[in-house]
């Protein structure tokens, strides 16, 4: 006959117990449901686009099931404080960036969230530089013209930006001091305005991202003077970067997959394996080159340290500059 002791019984139930006070631990049957993306900024953006294409590759290898969720506004900040106030089950994660993670913090004198606390990166997911645009018709060849012209005129020259606290408009600053020159700043809200006034001759240049700069610089409206990364873009092969004029300039627009604090390790780790398998498949490195970005990767310890380090470096850039919200 099969029977059960007195002592087995005590011993299940005592690991029992064990289980039911271990929260930390995860089911391993992760994803039993579909997973929500937030994405905080507009379908079709620059972030979208890669946060679809991520999801996508991950969906076509685990056949686990994605959201996106896009949440708009606060310059991102709305769309990370859904991220950060979430259930840390593992089914809502979210795509941060410079902008939200790095330099909002200490752009805003009130955040929502902790960037630092709140969040758990999962991996890098891809970086992309801004390029130094000027309408075709501007004087200015290259960049060290349009510097030359802007030591002459101090607070002149207009840059237009895509928003305060851009990317965009952090490169503007750093390249500003570095160069010691002086600018006058004219907010947008948003890069297609901004892009729009360049072309119309109100503004002198300006710090756009690949995908809106590409294909008016091959059509012949806008020349590009720098690209922001420190290699030049294969998809701009011609275009300098601000590097070799001045030694160690870099200015990405990183893209991070992060999770709620106190999400499982075991849910981190696993999350991190299929997004750095999706990013090592020619396909969609293929993708993220041919629109101006490098695919990124790496363990959850590596996408923490880089994000801490950023955070310490664009908020140093805002203090310095002065920068203000809208």
């Amino acid at each position: 006959m099969f029977f059960t002791t007195r002592r087995a019984l005590l011993a299940c139930a005592a690991a029992a117990a064990c289980l039911s006070a271990a929260p930390a631990l995860a089911d391993t049957a992760w994803p039993d449901k579909a997973v929500r993306l937030v994405v905080p900024y507009t379908p079709g953006g620059a972030t979208d686009i890669v946060a679809r294409l991520i999801a996508q590759k991950v969906m076509d290898d685990t056949k686990w099931t994605f959201i996106v969720d896009n949440r708009a506004g606060g310059n991102g900040n709305i769309g990370m404080d859904v991220v950060a106030k979430s259930k840390p089950d593992g089914y809502t994660i979210g795509l941060g960036q410079t902008a939200n993670l790095a330099i909002n913090p200490t752009l805003f004198p009130k955040m929502p969230y902790d960037a630092q606390k709140d969040l758990v990166p999962v991996a890098v997911v891809a970086s992309q530089p801004v390029v130094l645009v000027v309408r075709t018709e501007a004087p200015y060849k290259s960049l060290a013209e349009l510097v030359a012209a802007a030591k002459a005129k101090p607070g002149e020259i207009k840059q237009a930006l895509a928003g305060t606290g851009t990317l965009g408009h952090m490169a503007g600053e750093v390249l500003a001091k570095r160069a010691g020159f002086k600018v006058l700043n004219v907010p947008y809200k948003g890069a297609a305005p901004a892009i729009t006034d360049l072309l119309g001759g109100q503004t002198d240049y300006m710090f756009a991202t690949p995908q809106g700069a590409l294909s008016m610089v091959k059509g012949g409206k806008l020349r590009a003077l720098a690209v922001t990364s420190a290699k030049r873009l294969p998809v701009m092969p011609d275009v300098p970067t601000v590097g070799e004029s001045y030694q160690g300039f870099e200015a990405v627009d990183w893209k991070a997959l992060v999770v709620p604090a106190g999400t499982p390790a075991d849910i981190v780790k696993k999350l991190n394996a299929a997004v750095d398998k999706a990013l090592a498949k020619p396909a969609t490195i293929s993708q993220l080159l041919a629109e101006g970005s490098t695919p990124g990767g790496g363990s959850p310890e590596q996408a923490a340290q880089y994000i801490k380090s950023e955070h310490a470096r664009w908020g140093a850039a805002v203090r310095e500059a002065g920068v203000r919200p809208e």
